[in-house]
């Protein structure tokens, strides 16, 4: 079954560019298992980034990778409160995946 993983991060100001060049070099397509990968603007400087994996084994073995790119992260990311530091990380198996046939392309 697959699985997916999104993990909330908000920016420090005007540190927004760098963050998301941060993940343009980070070689997500080299991680065995892993579908597609989306880093998403929520807010003026919050950010969710989003990993479909083909199983959720496959998104367990990619952890040490993810951790070592927040590692380059974590010196542009605020802490989000309330005791969650800078990653607020859910995953997941798929539960349930629509998708319009005739517009699957973004």
């Amino acid at each position: 079954m697959t699985a997916m993983n999104i993990v909330h991060m908000r920016v420090k100001p005007g540190r927004e560019q760098e963050f998301v060049a941060v993940h343009e070099a980070f070689e997500a397509d080299k991680l065995p298992g892993g579908r597609d990968f989306w880093v998403v603007r929520t807010g003026e400087r919050d950010f969710c980034v989003i990993g479909w994996w083909d199983e959720l084994g496959d998104l367990a073995a990619a952890r040490t990778a993810m951790i070592a790119n927040l590692d380059r992260l974590r010196p542009l990311l605020e802490d989000l409160g309330g005791g969650r530091g800078v990653t607020e990380p859910w995953s997941g198996e798929v539960a349930l995946h629509l998708r319009h046939q005739a517009n699957h392309e973004l």
